[in-house]
């Protein structure tokens, strides 16, 4: 059973930060030289527009930090145990993913490529952190009111 609600929880985090990474995308009218809502089923194109703006890589790695710290949390709140490694694991999977893209199209700007080393971890570690230290706090503020009440 817990196989099954990991496997949902890593699922779930990588909806959510595609779904992050999309909506940022689309956030700025002057992006958008496609018509389907995800950005992804016309990448080459897409990428091939943005060659030569720095700006909007800079701003993709911002959402693909936040949408990873997102998606992060969420795997964290679904899993039951090891809320951080699940958590790191989004970050992986999307840094494989990110990776690949640099692999496969050859239009990202130098900084992008050594960036996503530095954003993809980091980010999807802090939310499973913040999952981790509220889950704690929790725990401690229970047995501390038990603790008192016995009292």
């Amino acid at each position: 059973m817990n196989f099954l609600r990991n496997t949902f929880a890593v699922l779930v985090g990588l909806g959510i930060t595609g779904l992050i990474i999309t909506l940022g995308i689309r956030a700025f009218p002057q992006w958008v030289t496609f018509d389907a809502f995800a950005p992804f089923e016309h990448w080459q194109r897409f990428l091939e527009s943005m060659k030569n703006d720095e700006a909007f890589f800079g701003f993709l790695l911002f959402i693909s930090g936040l949408g990873t710290t997102v998606g992060g949390i969420a795997t964290a709140i679904i899993v039951k145990y090891a809320k951080v490694a699940y958590a790191i694991l989004i970050g992986f999977i999307m840094l494989f993913i990110a990776m690949l893209d640099v692999i496969i199209f050859p239009y990202h700007p130098t900084f992008y490529k050594i960036s996503i080393f530095l954003t993809f971890f980091p980010f999807s570690w802090i939310g499973g952190k913040i999952v981790e230290v509220i889950y704690e706090r929790n725990k401690n503020k229970k047995i501390r009111d038990k603790v008192n009440k016995e009292k």
